[in-house]
């Protein structure tokens, strides 16, 4: 693990278990990792692997079963539910495979939720641009199902960089998208992650994305193996 003063997520010695018919199942057994603010890191591992467990455990989304988290500067190990989804609220976005918009509400409805939770000011104006610098400016009153599957992880980006995250966690951003679609997305992620100096973790079954990381880790029988 990285030495470093400055980590925005920090993991020591993570473990998660779960019970299971055969027993006690262990997903995760002694992971520890330190990004620094403005870094793109990858954890990159087969299907089953344990990434979104990982993911979620560093996002506050779960608890483990031992170790601890540090996530800009807080100890969410230490908080229940409530203190977790604050420190949330204020620092984190999500964009995931399944994109989980709602799908009662148009586009730009999607994106103005999180800061009209967060009691911002002008969120309908925030949203419209956000939309606009993904390509969607004309989709705005459009629900999820009148957009095609790219177009709705458009707006699950927008959504997740409206706020201004200092951190935004990805998990298979990708992994419902054909080929060509993927390829835009991608490029969309990591262009907004530049412009807005984001602290990214992304989680990937897919190696040549991690490698558009500046670090990446593969996820291997709970552990997690450097390669930087």
């Amino acid at each position: 693990m990285r030495e470093v003063n400055n980590a925005l997520v920090e993991a020591q010695n993570l473990v998660k278990q779960v019970s299971s018919p055969e027993g006690t199942l262990t997903i995760l057994d002694g992971v520890s990792l330190s990004i620094v603010a403005g870094e793109a890191v990858a954890v990159v591992g087969v299907s089953g692997s344990g990434k979104s467990t990982l993911l979620g455990l560093l996002a506050g989304l779960d608890t483990p079963t031992s170790g601890t988290v540090h996530l800009n500067g807080v100890d969410i190990t230490e908080l229940d539910e409530d203190g977790r989804a604050q420190v949330r609220a204020d620092s984190v976005g999500f964009v995931f495979q399944s994109f989980q918009l709602l799908t009662s509400l148009t586009a730009l409805e999607n994106v103005m939720l999180p800061l009209e939770l967060a009691g911002r000011s002008v969120p309908e104006r925030d949203a419209k641009a956000e939309l606009a610098r993904v390509g969607l400016g004309e989709r705005l009153h459009h629900y999820p199902s009148q957009l095609s599957g790219g177009e709705q992880q458009r707006v699950a980006i927008a959504r997740a960089y409206v706020a201004k995250p200092r951190i935004l966690f990805a998990d298979e951003p990708t992994g419902n998208l054909d080929a060509q679609t993927s390829h835009h997305i991608v490029e969309l992620l990591f262009s907004l992650n530049d412009e807005y100096n984001t602290t990214l973790v992304l989680v990937t079954h897919n190696p040549e994305l991690g490698e558009r990381c500046q670090r990446s880790f593969e996820l291997e029988g709970g552990m997690l193996r450097g390669k930087a």
